[in-house]
Order: structure tokens, then sequence, then C-alpha cells
């Protein structure tokens, strides 16, 4: 699909689900409310979909419990479940085009980012976790003679799921595959910008053979569905992905309701250390651009504060300048676009309100600073640069989540490190050099969850992600995640 007017023609032929999905079926909010979602590529109405509140939320919960309870799939042959989700994968790729574009229309990105890379790695995951399930053992302890302990991996229940906006489809994914492999039965709270690829997800795992009730999707706000299902009395465990400011939220409806486990990914600022000693500059430069233009600078780990050595300080910014250039916005259903709109206009203004207070601090703007006008939208902005950033600037403290670059000169590695680690987050971060020892060196002293050595925010789905301070706790991905969807159990017998 590399054909503009293809795209634009699937486009206009879209069906757009915009029920809850609860009980194996779709459901209108009981209140009969509702929530605009609109294209921020054209400001166009996608459609008005059911807002979900405490009443709905309460139904899904219930819906839940019983299809946990009753066991037709928390009970499954593991090697049935691994079947199930086989076929959710393959339904997943045969929808391809579908789900790519539901993603592109509503939240904005480029659709050949959806279709080339969110979809299949959805369907990826989902047949990883699935082909994971018959190669899972328990464990027998040590005791001693006349006694037997086992140790099992045992679902928790029911689970919620809180996902953003940017990967709405692999977002999903990320959470569902092992929550749903590991047996437990999910509610899904997609965020109301981005609801329709979850909503097309729940079809197709009815399809695949997943049982009425496993599998929810409650759409809505989230001061009203989400605040529901964090605090509900019923949820086993939460798992989100989105700000700081929300995860903090759900840790204290954790603690007013049930003490829930609550499993968070958020925010990130994530530097990328470029020192002297690498050879391959025009690499580097290459994806440092990707690491913070790609998906619009919408990415949680994106490298939004680039610390380059003084001595290559210039020539390195003269290189991203050209790399800069060539990731200008465009029409999102357009095939050569490598930048599509930002989500909505709240999200463009606030990321222009970064870039003029970043300027009036005394940054120099390089590169971009402006908004573009698209079929009628302005929620499109340049590839900004920005150097000269000092690292109490709030251009260097706070995310941004849009295509803003945060250029800062450091004199040795020492300094490098320092900056780099004197941050509330601590999700994810890349350096740049040919020297083993001190790639080596400087790995072992940053403080984030995954350290990406002359690349930029490395990922597959068998090495766990995830960070610490304020970025959050738990790991998605590779087999670590059942961590956050299954309890260990201690079985003890006393032989006679």
């Amino acid at each position: 699909m590399t054909d503009f007017n293809a795209w634009q023609r699937l486009a206009s032929q879209q069906t757009l689900s915009q029920a809850a999905w609860i009980d194996g079926r779709p459901c209108t909010a009981l209140s009969g409310a509702t929530f605009a979602v609109i294209n921020p590529a054209t400001n166009a109405l996608l459609a008005d979909v059911s807002a979900c509140a405490e009443a709905d939320v309460d139904a899904a919960v219930r819906v839940a419990r019983k299809s946990y309870e009753s066991g037709p799939w928390a009970r499954m042959q593991p090697r049935e479940r691994k079947a199930i989700l086989l076929r959710l994968s393959e339904l997943i790729l045969a929808h391809r085009e579908e789900l790519a574009l539901l993603d592109s229309l509503s939240m904005g990105k480029p659709v050949m980012d959806a279709y080339s890379i969110d979809v299949p790695g959805a369907a990826h995951v989902f047949a990883w976790y699935a082909e994971s399930l018959d190669k899972l053992y328990d464990q027998v302890a040590p005791t001693g003679p006349g006694t037997l302990a086992t140790i099992t991996r045992v679902p928790l229940g029911v689970i919620a799921a809180v996902v953003p906006w940017n990967f709405p489809l692999d977002m999903a994914a990320w959470k569902l595959a092992p929550a749903l492999a590991a047996g437990n039965s999910v509610i899904l709270k997609p965020a109301e910008q981005s609801p329709f690829s979850a909503l097309r997800l729940a079809e197709l795992a009815a399809e695949a053979g997943i049982p009425a009730g496993v599998f929810n999707v409650v759409t809505g706000l989230g001061e009203q569905a989400g605040r529901a299902l964090g605090l509900h009395p019923d949820v086993d465990a939460l798992a989100f992905t989105g700000s700081t400011e929300v995860g903090k939220c759900f840790m204290n409806y954790s603690a007013q309701s049930n003490l829930k486990q609550v499993w968070l990914e958020c925010g990130g600022k994530s530097p990328n250390l470029v020192f002297a000693d690498c050879q391959d500059l025009d690499l580097a430069a290459e994806k440092a651009a990707f690491g913070i233009f790609f998906n619009q600078g919408e990415v949680c780990s994106a490298n939004s504060r680039l610390l380059v050595e003084r001595s290559i300080h210039d020539e390195f910014v003269e290189r991203l300048q050209d790399k800069a250039r060539h990731w200008q916005p465009g029409d999102p259903l357009d095939p050569a676009s490598r930048m599509g709109a930002i989500v909505d206009a709240r999200q463009t203004a606030r990321v222009m309100a970064y870039i003029d207070e970043a300027a009036s601090s005394g940054a120099r703007l390089v590169a971009g600073g402006e908004q573009v006008v698209i079929n009628g939208s302005s929620n499109f902005i340049q590839p900004t640069l920005f150097t000269g950033v000092g690292h109490d600037m709030r251009l260097s403290r706070e995310e941004v989540f849009g295509p803003v670059l945060a250029i800062t000169p450091f004199d040795d590695e020492d300094q490098a490190v320092q900056m780099a680690n004197d941050h509330i987050y601590g999700l994810a971060a890349s350096l740049w050099s040919d020297d083993l020892n001190r790639a080596h060196r400087v790995a072992s002293r940053l403080n984030a969850g995954t350290v990406s050595v002359n690349t930029v925010d490395a990922l597959d789905v068998c090495v766990p992600f995830g960070g610490g301070k304020q970025s959050g706790f738990g790991r998605d991905l590779s087999l670590h995640s059942f961590d956050k969807y299954t309890q260990l159990k201690t079985t003890w017998f006393q032989l006679r």
C-alpha cells in the first residue's frame, strides 16, 4: 500500500465502531453519553463514541470476573490458549490495512508507520506470547524428606489496562498479550483520542475464539472510565502507560480502594550522549533525528535530550540540521510523509508553548519551530532543534512529547553522565562511542531501564522495556512481563 489515492479511498470507506465492547458484544454507554473523536490531520469529526462511566465499568468488571471464575479461559489448556492467540495474531495481519488506517486517522501518525511497524509489531507480540505458553515450567522447592512444595504461577484474575494514544494498537498488545496468555480476563481502556483499533481488536479476538467476557473494551474519558477502573474494588491489577501525573493518580486510586497492584510505564526525557570518539557522526546524527522525530516525537522514550561533546558540537549540529530537513510533516495518508499531525489541538498548543518558552529563555532555535497548515489543520509542527539549552531550562527538564530536541554540550565523561542522570525520569538512554571501554563504563553508570549503545531506542519483544524513578516500574515485553499478571502460589504437601 504505497498509493496515496488508495489510502484516501480506504479512509472514505472506513466504518468506525462507536460502542464499547462488553461481554462479547457492542454496548452503548448506559447514560447514552458520547464524546467526539477528531481527525487531527483534518479537524474533521470521525465519530461520536460511547462515553463509559462508573456504571459501565461496573458492568465490564462483573462480566470479566464471571468469565474468570467460570473458567473457560483461565482453565483452558495452555496449548489451546496458544492456538487462539495465534489465530488472533493472524487476524491482525489479515486486517493490516484497516488497523493501520484506524490509528492514523485518530491520532495523526503516518499511515505507513502504522502499516509497516505498528500492526505487524502487535501481531508479533501476540504470537510471541502465544508461543511462550507451553514452554513455561513451574518449580518444586528443595524441601526435606516427607514433604513436597510446589511453586506455581497462577493468573491474578481481572486485569485493567489503560493505554495511551501514541501507539494505540501496539500498547494494547503489550498489555493484553501477556495478560491473556496467563489466563486472566482483561478490561482495556483506550485513550479517548484513539479508541478505534482497540474496538476492532476486540471483534477480531472474538472471531479468533476468545470467550465472551474475557476481553472487554470500555471507551470513555480518563477522569471517568479510567478513574472508575482505578478505584474499582474487584480489579486485581491495573497496567498503565501514559503520563507520570496520571500514573500517580492510579497509585492513589489503589490506596483508596483495594490495594490493587498498579504497574506504571510513565514519562521520559531520554538523554542521547554523543562522544567525540564516535567515528560515524553521520549515522549518529541520522539516528538522533529518528530518536526525536519518529512518531512526531510522541514517544515516551524519545531521545529528547542530546548531549554532545563540545569539541564536535558544531559539526554535529550541522549534520543534524541536514537530517532534520528530511522529517518535514505531511498528510498522514501520504506514504511519503515521515511525520504526521500532532494528536490534537491541545497537544499542539502545549508543544508550541515549550518552543516559545525555550526561545525566550535564551536557547537558540536552529531549525523548525513553526506550525504548518495541511488540509486546513494547523496540528503539524516542523522538526525543531534548539542549541544552547541549559541543563536547568524547562526544555531539558520536562517531557514535551513533540518533535523538539534540546541540545547541550558537555566537556567530559563525568559531566555527561551527571547531566544524563540528574533527572526525575529513568526510562531510556543512548550513547555513541567507538571506545569499547567507555561504552561499557558509561552504559553501566547511566540510570535507565534501557541503554542503547551506538543506536537509539533499541527495542524487541524478547527484552524487557520499562524504567525507574518517575518513569514508573515493572516491565513490558519479554517473559518478565508475566510478573505483572501472575502471582506465585506455594502448595505444601506433608507426605505420610
